[in-house]
């Protein structure tokens, strides 16, 4: 019976986290101007979103390592950022608070 096991990817240098962090800081200083733009009101809170949703990517995908990990690691962490949300929404809705 043979053993296989998962491709990992190399750890970055630390150039690369230095590019990382370069990019995190653009991120932040968009974030930044975008809530002092007065003309984009109705579209402020998604490209905060969106914006806030990358840079949880490239934190859990670089300082995580989750992207050098093996896949089933990757799988796991899906499914609990999956699941939280749903069941957040259940205890909220068994207690009420989302009916009104």
């Amino acid at each position: 019976m043979t053993v296989t096991t998962a491709q990992h990817r190399p750890y970055p240098r630390p150039r690369d986290y230095w590019l990382i962090a370069l990019i995190l800081g653009v991120i932040t200083a968009a974030e930044v101007t975008v809530t002092y733009l007065d003309f984009l009101d109705a579209a402020v809170a998604p490209m905060l979103l969106v914006m806030a949703a990358a840079k949880f990517a490239i934190v859990v995908g670089w300082f995580m390592h989750l992207r050098f990990e093996a896949p089933i690691y990757r799988r796991l962490f899906l499914i609990g950022i999956v699941a939280v949300p749903i069941l957040f929404g259940a205890v909220l809705f068994t207690f009420g608070i989302l009916i009104g």
